[in-house]
């Protein structure tokens, strides 16, 4: 199944707030619902975002009264505003926003009704082709791993997160498919438990041998020589290869530094964001510290401690093995090798 689909003029997703428990499912008939959709984490993981903000915009058209093409385009500027503010680190959410917009101001289309069926198609075609570009992907990083490794994991980067098979969980999948014998360790990663919760989840429905284990656990295992090999995801790619992705990844890549263990993240070249020189231009989404305090509505303190909680961190490219994309395993210096992924290289 998909995590994110369009079904009769509606946009349909899986609701990732209900699992490992339910496998419930969202349908939203607003360009208002899939912003909250998205904000509210019923969709999460950058592909799968984008690929919701794609169909938020054929949404959008379809919602849209107007009946002439400037009115419309008016609507759909308005509307991919509206999506774009709703999590503001990952960049395939303006990324298939701008990609629509684009279109939607080629000055090609007189009629709307032409436009409105040219941009749910546009929308199809990213999620379809985010389903190719991962299998590429986990095909690409199943090269890193080894028969009988053990492969530590940060957050939930399968099918969940992108519209079908996934970014590092990707490789994992390829890897697994391949008959390659392979343990992985998933971390929990709090505050929203994406590891133990849906990473976990997708690793019984594959069939893949796992363990969860706590954030605070991974030096642990990495010191014990436990850990062959560490994939996470990305959520934005700077120029120079520092990247921003789930919090806690900055510290796994300075303690993988330290064991001398391969560190790769795995993002399709959609998530790299050239017009950034470095990570210190990401900007990092600060959540509602209720998350933190009284996670899934069980508070674990009482209400009036204070408590911060930053979504993200961005990881310095100086700890990057390597970024494996659709278009080859990306490695220093990045500067070079990233522009020429995105140009649709082979690297």
């Amino acid at each position: 199944m998909r995590t994110v689909e369009w079904d009769n003029g509606a946009v349909k997703m899986i609701d990732q707030r209900a699992l490992p428990w339910k496998l419930e499912f969202a349908t939203l008939k607003t360009v208002e619902e899939v912003a909250e959709s998205i904000t509210n984490m019923t969709v999460r993981g950058a592909p799968a975002i984008g690929a919701s903000a794609g169909f938020g915009m054929a949404l959008a058209s379809y919602q849209s009264n107007a009946d002439n093409i400037n009115d419309l385009l008016n609507d759909l500027r308005a509307h991919g505003e509206l999506l774009k503010k709703a999590r503001p680190t990952a960049v395939n959410l303006a990324w298939a926003v701008d990609k629509l917009m684009a279109i939607a101001e080629s000055g090609e289309f007189n009629s709307p009704d032409d436009l409105r069926d040219v941009l749910l198609q546009e929308a199809q075609k990213i999620a379809d082709d985010d389903v190719d570009i991962n299998s590429t992907m986990g095909a690409n990083g199943a090269t890193l791993v080894k028969d009988g490794a053990t492969i530590l994991h940060h957050c939930n980067t399968g099918a969940l997160a992108t519209v079908d098979y996934g970014t590092a969980l990707g490789v994992v999948r390829a890897a697994f498919e391949q008959g390659k014998n392979i343990h992985v360790l998933l971390d929990e990663t709090r505050p929203r438990l994406q590891g133990s919760r849906l990473s976990a989840w997708e690793m019984e429905q594959l069939g893949v041998s796992y363990d969860i284990i706590p954030d605070t656990a991974a030096g642990y295992y990495m010191q014990k020589g436990e850990v062959d090999i560490i994939l996470v995801g990305a959520d934005r790619v700077a120029a120079n290869g520092d990247f921003a992705n789930k919090i806690g990844t900055y510290q796994l890549a300075i303690m993988a530094k330290e064991h001398g263990i391969p560190f790769y993240t795995v993002a399709p070249t959609s998530t790299i964001d050239l017009a950034l020189k470095s990570g210190d231009e990401i900007p990092i989404e600060q959540r509602d510290p209720s998350e933190v305090t009284t996670p899934y509505g069980n508070p674990i303190v009482p209400e009036n401690f204070n408590a911060r909680n930053p979504a993200f961190d961005v990881t310095p490219h100086k700890y990057l093995s390597g970024i494996v994309t659709e278009n080859g395993i990306v490695r220093p210096p990045f500067i070079e090798t990233l522009a020429k992924a995105v140009a649709g290289e082979q690297v």
